[in-house]
């Protein structure tokens, strides 16, 4: 929730999935993956950023091959994500989620062989509070009291964080949060050793405490990571470990990746594209049959919305929101994303997306997937709009390629009798207008959101509590209710994971009889993989491989 906002809705310029063999497990091969050899990620990237104070980076990628944290994912293929152990326990409190107390094993050790110890867990959490080693995931920064803190550099500590031993760390939080072992599993949760890590490029040398080192770094072209010879893994339930060294190709452009994965030569058999393969690509590979076996998509993925601002007249009035649930072709937006509906990813009707714990499927306005454009007339009758709406404005963040997408919503709405201009802007421009603490000007905007830990409460809080309107917030509907702030609330006090997982589904229903958004789509996203690369899976959560879990097979 502390991401750009950028970030948040660039999902939806890559929208790349394929409809044959989706999520089929079976596209990676049955061949075992040994210890051994060279792993290559071609990634898009012109660097990549191993600090963890500044690191955005899932549980599952590339940041947790150097750095572990208090707790890590299990996902499969079939399961919900679990939180596991990973430096330490999951964590226990015994005050009902205010009080949390981590165990670190015995013996881990760095990869210059000091011993990681609570305090250094404790410096690492403080150091991302620090302003110069800031844009990483902040959900625990508000939860800690930090208020004025700006990090440990001045001799400062927060005292919400307590180490009565070198394997003992206990956080003191604000107020219960259930989805704390969650937040344990966020970069920030990384060791760095006590008094480290000043220096601004500490991301191109920073220590481990993961299967591997930073054994180089050219920015721009590529990072070797090589073993770290003090990792156990005896102690890791995480990570696998098994490639010998990790090869990270910087800058490489997409289409190049995939004509270079399809043809599956040399050095590329032990590679796998770090980014999405896109329609384009994707209708590329249809006539190659290897190629296709290698191709793997998730099953789900981000929830594509359409966000209306509800602080704006004459969004401000419930029903003329409800008539837009209607008025939207969503099988026209499938088509826009990537050609087909089966390529695009299901349509959506939840706010929680699919792969998370506790989600309820429900459809509060069913409907075809083409809409239904006489009911969207009706209900804008109904709210006194019998000639339907003019001069709205759909503003997009121009980098995100939704150029299509957006006229297909443009003309869908039309449809209803409901007029609307599109607006691209450039990053900037789009972030400044959206941030605007009051009275912004558009009227409409589309987005998309992938959770940043397998919660619920990553789904629902940083998009529709009220504390996230503008200031950097992604609270992109201006979505204010006291009543659905308090239960936000007290889902996030719920320490009992089944008990939370009711309660945000009651919510997503709630947030959705005020139809804030247009759920759209849960997008889908593909890639590929050489020959040798094993174990290459996506999990119902999240929609990327499991970086930690591959290997190369003979």
């Amino acid at each position: 929730m502390y991401r750009k906002k950028f970030l948040a809705v660039v999902l939806l310029g890559a929208l790349g999935v394929s409809a044959c063999g989706a999520n089929d497990q079976k596209a990676s091969g049955d061949a075992k993956p040994e210890k051994g050899g060279t792993l290559r990620i071609l990634s898009e990237s012109r660097s990549i950023n191993f600090d963890p104070a500044k690191s955005q980076n899932l549980a599952i990628t590339q940041l947790a091959l150097v750095h572990r944290r208090l707790t890590g994912w299990q996902n499969a293929v079939g399961q919900p994500a679990k939180v596991v152990p990973d430096l330490a326990d999951t964590g226990k409190t015994t005050d009902g989620g205010r009080t949390w107390t981590f165990t670190l094993q015995d013996g881990l050790k760095f990869s210059d062989g000091t011993p990681i110890t609570s305090a250094d867990v404790k410096w690492g959490v403080e150091r991302s509070f620090a302003p110069a080693f800031g844009g990483g995931l902040g959900y625990h920064k508000d939860l800690l009291g930090g208020g004025d803190y700006k990090g440990p550099f001045e001799g400062k500590e927060l005292d919400s964080i307590k180490t009565p031993d070198e394997k003992t760390i206990v956080f003191t939080l604000t107020r219960p949060y259930g989805d704390w072992p969650w937040i344990a599993s966020t970069p920030a949760f990384a060791p760095v050793p006590k008094g480290k890590g000043a220096e601004a490029d500490y991301a191109e040398h920073a220590i481990a405490s993961g299967p591997y080192q930073i054994a180089s770094y050219q920015k721009g072209v590529e990072v070797k990571l090589s073993r770290n010879p003090h990792w156990e893994a005896a102690k890791d339930q995480v990570r696998t470990g098994l490639p010998d060294e990790v090869v990270i190709q910087l800058g490489q452009e997409a289409s190049v990746v995939s004509q270079r994965l399809a043809a599956d030569s040399g050095d590329d058999k032990f590679a796998f594209g770090a980014s999405f393969v896109s329609p384009a690509q994707l209708a590329q590979l249809q006539g190659n049959a290897a190629a296709k076996s290698r191709l793997v998509t998730s099953k789900s993925g981000a929830v594509a919305y359409l966000g209306l601002n509800t602080q704006k007249a004459p969004l401000n009035n419930v029903k003329v929101r409800q008539a837009f649930q209607y008025a939207v072709n969503k099988a026209a937006y499938q088509v826009a994303s990537a050609g087909s509906a089966a390529l695009a990813g299901d349509t959506a009707s939840t706010l929680i997306t699919q792969g998370i714990e506790g989600r309820e499927q429900f459809d509060l306005y069913p409907t075809k997937p083409e809409g239904d454009p006489e009911k969207a007339k009706q209900l804008l009758a109904e709210a006194g709009f019998p000639n339907g709406l003019d001069n709205l404005t759909l503003v997009l963040n121009k980098s995100n390629n939704l150029t299509d997408k957006s006229e297909a919503i443009q003309a869908a709405l039309a449809r209803a009798n409901i007029k609307v201009t599109i607006r691209s802007l450039e990053t900037d421009a789009y972030e400044t207008e959206t941030n605007l603490a009051e009275n912004p000007a558009y009227d409409l905007t589309l987005a998309s959101w992938q959770p940043d830990f397998p919660s619920a409460n990553s789904n629902i809080q940083p998009l529709f509590a009220s504390s996230e309107i503008g200031r950097g917030g992604y609270n992109l509907s201006r979505y204010s209710n006291a009543e659905v702030d308090k239960l936000i609330g007290e889902a996030q006090s719920t320490v009992d994971p089944v008990e939370a997982g009711r309660k945000w589904a009651a919510i997503d229903k709630r947030i959705l009889q005020d139809s804030p958004v247009v759920p759209l789509i849960y997008t889908r996203n593909s890639f590929l993989h050489g020959s040798k690369v094993g174990n290459f899976f996506i999990a119902d959560f999240p929609a990327y491989p499991n970086y930690l879990q591959l290997g190369l097979t003979k």
